[in-house]
C-alpha cells in the first residue's frame, strides 16, 4: 500500500510540475489549480505513505521519481534539451531510485 501511495504522489507531482510550468508562463486559474493541486495532493499522499514507509526511503524514491519526471516532462512536452549529459544524469537517478527500492 505504501509504494501505491507514492507512486500516486509521484503522478500528482507531474501534474504540479505540469502546472508549475503552466503558471509561470500564464497566471490563470486553471494553471494554478493544476500547480496548487497537483503538488498538495502530491504531499497529501506521501504523507500518508509514511504509515507503511521508513520516510527516508519514501521521501528518497518521491522525490526521485519526481525529479526523473520533472525532467522528463520538460524533454518530451517543453522543448527542453535532450543533450547526452542530461540523459545520463536521469538515467543515474533512475538507477539510485531503484536501489533505494531493492535495499530498503
Amino acid at each position: 500500500m505504501g509504494w501505491i501511495l507514492v507512486f500516486l504522489a509521484a503522478i500528482s507531482e507531474f501534474a504540479g510540475v505540469i502546472g508549475l510550468k503552466k503558471f509561470s508562463e500564464n497566471k490563470t486559474w486553471t494553471n494554478g489549480l493544476l500547480y496548487y493541486g497537483g503538488f498538495g495532493i502530491a504531499f497529501y499522499f506521501l504523507y500518508n505513505s509514511f504509515k507503511f514507509l521508513q520516510v527516508s526511503t519514501a521521501y528518497a524514491v518521491w522525490i526521485g521519481v519526481g525529479t526523473a519526471g520533472a525532467v522528463l516532462i520538460n524533454m518530451l512536452f517543453f522543448g527542453e534539451s535532450k543533450s547526452t549529459g542530461r540523459v545520463v544524469s536521469l538515467i543515474l537517478i533512475v538507477i539510485g531510485v531503484v536501489g533505494l527500492k531493492a535495499l530498503s
